[in-house]
């Protein structure tokens, strides 16, 4: 095989794997950002569950559950992470409860009960979590109002700050799109992570139409304007113990951070509940 022919086939061949690398880049984009819409069935029968819903300029019309507490101590707004719903925030929900706390949990656009086109990685979520504040003031207009989110939930916490509440808390949150793809593409393939990660990226802005500049957590996290506790694991891979330490240095005082060993991104609550259950309690307790 001479050396043009041999240059033409490496260039076929080449031209052939980007196009399908592209494809499938392109089919694997879409899978993470595809809407998960569920039923939610029926409340539990141990909670005083009302359901709500409300508007939100995401454009959806956000389910969730409201569960007031009489005499509580304040309101406590959960938002859960990417692709789950209200539910997976339930247990969180009945402790918090049980801990003198009225609670608003909610499906954020795209997820659970609440309609829309595209998951959008905090983008327009951020907007469902400005409408469930100012709708959580008008439930309980008289008491102090924490957040706590988790992943997608505690990265469009930031994004909408600053928030009309006192106290946040952040659990594995991603400090910038680009990190967050990377981190999970490279779980998956290791060293040969690079060019997927890129044609990943590459989508945001034609597939959504959000520029990766709107979606830095880190950049926003100096507008939350009260006391912030944030939380990741040890041994996440999405999200690294030295990402969570930049966007805790980043954050205003006052600031704590707990970083729960032998955790992974995973559910914090469930990993390590002793020490998640005391650090949580703590922090409320001293700001609401």
């Amino acid at each position: 095989m001479t050396k043009t022919v041999f240059g033409r086939y490496f260039a076929i061949v080449s031209a052939l794997l980007i196009i399908v690398g592209l494809a499938a880049s392109w089919i694997v984009a879409g899978e993470l950002v595809a809407p998960m819409p569920r039923a939610i069935g029926a409340p539990p029968k141990d909670l005083p569950i009302k359901s709500v819903s409300f508007a939100s300029e995401s454009g959806s019309v956000i389910a969730g559950w409201h569960i007031p507490v009489t005499d509580s101590k304040a309101t406590i707004l959960l938002l859960h992470g990417i692709r789950g719903s209200r539910l997976s925030m339930l247990e969180r929900a009945r402790w918090l409860y049980a801990n003198g706390y009225s609670i608003l949990m909610i499906d954020f656009q795209a997820h659970g009960e609440s309609p829309g086109e595209y998951i959008t990685i905090g983008y327009l979520e951020k907007y469902d979590v400005k409408a469930a504040v100012g709708f959580a003031r008008n439930l309980h207009p008289n008491e102090s109002l924490g957040v706590l989110g988790v992943s997608l939930g505690g990265a469009s916490a930031v994004l909408a700050s600053p928030l009309d509440v006192e106290a946040v808390i952040l659990e594995s949150v991603y400090p910038n799109i680009d990190n967050a793809i990377y981190n999970r593409v490279s779980a998956k393939l290791g060293m040969f992570s690079m060019i997927p990660a890129e044609l990943l990226l590459i989508q945001l802005e034609p597939r959504l139409g959000i520029p990766p500049s709107q979606l830095r957590p880190i950049d926003n996290i100096n507008r939350i304007n009260s006391p912030v506790l944030l939380i990741s694991g040890a041994e996440d891979r999405h999200t690294t113990v030295e990402e969570t330490q930049a966007i805790f240095d980043a954050a205003l005082q006052p600031k704590q951070l707990l970083i729960v060993e032998g955790a992974a991104h995973e559910d914090l609550y469930r990993a390590s509940p002793g020490v998640y259950k005391d650090a949580i309690i703590r922090f409320f307790n001293r700001y609401l």
